[in-house]
């Protein structure tokens, strides 16, 4: 295991593709459509971000088995402007975009973990994982 399958994003259609990526591997690790719903939301809204904040930036989808245990990590890395203000992006209803997007606390609810670092100039890193019932 461990291996990631990573997607470019550059454009709104690397947007699509990752969702689809997403949505393949949640799959192939038998989540049930609900779940495979979450997991391409969560998708959509971590490189909705870095299209719209970053310029560019990855997704990267891994399989996780731990302890007998099947999971799906995403990894959402970019080298964009940071985030300043972490505890209010954090916050529910906070919308840089105005968009309709649930955001980073969106997110956040849609998995079952989360883990954000953060530096301004330099980038930000969002881990998230969704485990198998």
């Amino acid at each position: 295991m461990g291996h990631q399958s990573c997607v470019k994003i550059v454009n709104e259609w690397d947007i699509v593709a990752a969702r689809q990526l997403g949505r393949n591997v949640a799959k192939e690790l038998g989540f049930g459509t609900v779940d495979q719903a979450r997991i391409t939301t969560a998708i959509s809204e971590l490189a909705r971000n870095i299209y719209l904040y970053a310029g560019q930036g990855q997704i990267c989808i891994e399989k996780l088995m731990e302890n007998g245990k099947v999971g799906l990590k995403l990894s959402a890395v970019d080298s964009g402007p940071g985030i300043k203000d972490l505890r209010q992006v954090m916050q529910d209803g906070f919308s840089t975009s105005g968009g309709l997007g649930a955001g980073l606390p969106g997110v956040k609810r849609l998995m079952d973990e989360f883990n954000i670092e953060t530096s301004v100039g330099v980038g930000t890193d969002i881990k998230a994982i969704k485990w198998l019932r």
